[in-house]
């Protein structure tokens, strides 16, 4: 059963549930609404949340819970080493996924029926094939084991869904009808609406807060389990980044960071005085008509996508680079990827931040310390260097420390321009990698998730997400102390 359409089912029964909530209450006065408690619209309003809330409420749920459930089922039947043919149950699991998700393509297309697709049988049919007609690739021959796992997980995707379609539907009528009965002239509506207006607005926070719960936990548990495989003196000491998924893999962060820092680094000392001085310029020496283009059209740079500043970095930046600094000149610079390309890119980028940052805490300076400072005769350069940005270097320090935390965030700038090289080096034009890039090295493809090679990945997100957090909380910091100082 589509969702779009059970959507659509749940959305017409609140809108139903409206109409005939208020026609009840107004019914019941006989059209005189000074008899109501709450205004007619309240009194529909009250149906169509009664209606709509709980049924998609449910239906969030079950998609959720679903998935895994159905996963569990099946993967309790890959168990046995003679069913996995040597390999790890995730591995089987994927082929399972596609295997399935193919039969469905081809009973929608017409290829095979519902019935066909539960009797397909390995030994008299070429799975490949049959699904080769409805444009599903599969990259290996399918066993008995897996199309028939495949099998369960469609029937057991299947049953779920027409019983998720039947509960949310009787769930929605359920509330329809709780509603209409209670569209009387003494039922306080409006107090009920705004209760239930209440907790949606709650539930929103709920959802933001428990997301970040999530995430954080699922570093953690794939952390700890990465460490139970892998020593955690090696990971965090060791220099030498070598994986590999056939075994004897050396897996030391120390590399990894010290590109991401580097590149860091270089990023933040092109955009903090290029931005810091735009700030200036557009704070205290530009008109308002300057103003309201040049502001709009720095902060235009945080609006393109980082991708775009990958291919900007690996086009023109690189070959640039190499130009000036290659073997036909001075022979600092071996390729187009290097800390250099990937830096002035990033750097770019992060101007916007800077300056509007540091924009919106130099205005926040009061005025009276300018008129003091012009008071006691000095020049405009003087009160910006001496008055100034003294007063807001609490601000445009915690500016910086947000634009380093997005620096050391960054992934398509240093997949695209840095390379992949995991070194400790000095040398600015050579090429090294970052944290993040390594993590998208690491789980592309059917990554194994019970090796470490795989698992490297969550020890590694778990490390950046605690210096960038550091930063944060010191940029954040520092940010409210000057807030408390001025405001």
């Amino acid at each position: 059963m589509s969702n779009t359409l059970l959507a659509l089912i749940v959305l017409a029964l609140g809108a139903i549930g409206y109409v005939i909530g208020r026609q009840r209450a107004l019914k019941a006065t006989d059209g005189d609404q000074r008899k109501l408690h709450s205004l007619p619209s309240y009194y529909g309003t009250n149906v169509l949340l009664k209606t709509m809330v709980p049924a998609f409420l449910l239906m969030l749920v079950w998609l959720l819970a679903q998935p895994i459930v159905v996963d569990r089922s099946v993967r309790a039947g890959l168990q046995d080493e003679s069913v996995r043919q040597d390999r790890s149950v995730s591995l089987v699991m994927t082929d399972v996924r596609r295997v399935a998700n193919g039969l469905g393509i081809a009973v929608e297309q017409g290829v095979m029926s519902r019935d066909e697709a539960r009797s397909l049988d390995t030994q008299s049919t070429d799975v490949r094939a049959r699904l080769g007609e409805a444009g599903v690739a599969l990259g290996s021959d399918v066993t008995p084991a897996v199309l028939e796992a495949a099998q369960q997980y469609r029937g057991l995707s299947g049953t779920g869904d027409i019983a998720r379609f039947a509960l949310v539907v009787a769930l929605a009528l359920a509330g329809l009808g709780w509603g209409v009965r209670e569209s009387t002239p003494s039922f306080r509506a409006r107090n009920s609406v705004e209760r239930g207006i209440k907790s949606l607005l709650i539930l929103a926070s709920c959802i933001a807060i428990l997301t970040t719960i999530g995430i954080v936990l699922s570093l953690v548990f794939n952390t700890i389990e990465f460490f139970r495989i892998y020593p955690a003196r090696d990971f965090f000491l060791s220099t030498t980044w070598s994986p590999s998924f056939g075994g004897g893999s050396e897996l030391g962060i120390l590399p990894l960071l010290w590109g991401t820092l580097y590149i860091s680094l270089i990023a933040l000392l092109v955009a903090v005085p290029i931005g810091l001085f735009a700030a200036v310029y557009l704070s205290e020496y530009a008109s308002k008509r300057v103003r309201s283009v040049a502001k709009p059209a720095i902060e235009i740079l945080a609006g393109i996508p980082t991708i775009v500043y990958g291919l900007f970095a690996l086009l023109t930046i690189g070959p640039l680079l190499l130009r000036v600094f290659g073997d036909d000149t001075v022979g600092w610079m071996d390729g187009g990827t290097a800390v250099m390309t990937a830096g002035l890119a990033m750097g770019i980028m992060l101007i916007p931040f800077v300056s509007s940052l540091s924009d919106d805490v130099i205005n926040a300076v009061p005025q009276a310390m300018r008129d003091g400072s012009y008071g006691l005769g000095a020049t405009q350069s003087e009160t910006i260097k001496q008055v100034i940005l003294p007063a807001a270097l609490p601000g445009i320090v915690g500016a910086i420390l947000l634009a380093a935390s997005r620096a050391i965030g960054e992934t398509m700038i240093v997949v695209l321009g840095a390379g992949a090289a995991a070194r400790l080096s000095l040398n600015p034009f050579e090429a090294m990698t970052t944290v993040t890039a390594k993590i998208v090295s690491q789980l592309t493809g059917d990554a194994d998730f019970s090796s470490a090679e795989a698992l490297v990945a969550f020890a590694l997100g778990m490390t950046l997400f605690v210096v960038t957090l550091g930063l944060n909380v010191l940029a954040l910091y520092i940010v409210r102390k000057y807030r408390e100082q001025y405001e």
